[in-house]
């Protein structure tokens, strides 16, 4: 987990240098803008792949380390960034770039072929679909857990950790769905020829669709790792106060009792 959280950091600080760099007027527009798509597009697969890893751990530890769910988990999360890849790797090859000058200001153009922008919208549209099964899976096993809780009154410490987990969870989807409808609405209208990708609206679009991805991988992300970890930090901190509260009483205890029998 400390691998992937750290990946996840480097790739959301790597990201912000990528949009830094296209913006250097020293270097051909043409160049920064189709490097930084094609790289661009290669971290959204990265991080879609480290992210999917620790969906898959977080529901398989909310499953009790059940084999059905993990292995069922891992073949929709496998198939789907072979596609991914695949595509990715389609797209990337046939992408090209031209210079426009529009109102006295140079920009670039990323022509994306015959297909690569339905091809992208496909790429997105799975990805939403596993990150709605993700969410739905998350719920239903905390709604059981929850009903068992208040039948049996076992305890608040699975209870609270699973409140950790779908808080954090619907955190980072709400993040992951403002992503994906800008996404999904550029590719749309980019696809049926309704909106020029270098209009004032299309500009609009790819700087928000930038702030929330940045947001996605280089905090949200990592916060489906730090917000578990916090959780069980607090638990050891309170386990060792307790045990530490429970020594300091007994230790009085012995000190009166050898107190009296002088």
């Amino acid at each position: 987990m400390t691998v992937l959280y750290l990946g996840m950091r480097y790739l959301g600080i790597l990201c912000n240098a990528i949009t830094v760099w296209s913006c250097l007027p020293t270097i051909s527009l043409t160049d920064t803008g189709v490097i930084s798509y094609i790289v661009q597009e290669w971290i959204n697969v990265l991080v879609f792949i480290m992210l999917g890893v620790v969906m898959i751990t977080r529901l398989y530890a909310m499953y009790e380390r059940s084999r059905n769910i993990l292995i069922f988990l891992s073949v929709i999360f496998l198939a789907d960034n072979i596609f991914n890849g695949v595509v990715t790797l389609m797209v990337t090859l046939h992408l090209s770039g031209e210079e426009l000058i529009l109102s006295g200001t140079h920009q670039c153009s990323i022509d994306f072929g015959d297909d690569g922008l339905r091809l992208d919208l496909i790429i997105w549209i799975l990805g939403s679909v596993w990150e709605v099964l993700a969410l739905c899976l998350a719920f239903w096993i905390a709604v059981k857990h929850f009903r068992e809780l208040r039948q049996y009154s076992t305890g608040n410490i699975t209870g609270d950790c699973f409140t950790v987990l779908l808080k954090s969870h619907v955190v980072y989807f709400v993040s992951f769905l403002a992503v994906s409808c800008f996404q999904l609405i550029s590719d749309f209208s980019q696809a049926l020829s309704t909106v020029d990708q270098n209009s004032l609206k299309a500009q609009i679009y790819s700087e928000f669709l930038q702030i929330f991805l940045i947001a996605q991988i280089g905090v949200l992300g990592p916060r489906l790792i730090l917000s578990v970890r916090k959780y069980y930090a607090e638990l050891v901190a309170d386990s060792d106060a307790a045990t530490a509260m429970t020594s300091i009483a007994f230790q009085e205890r012995v000190h009166i009792s050898t107190g009296n029998s002088v």
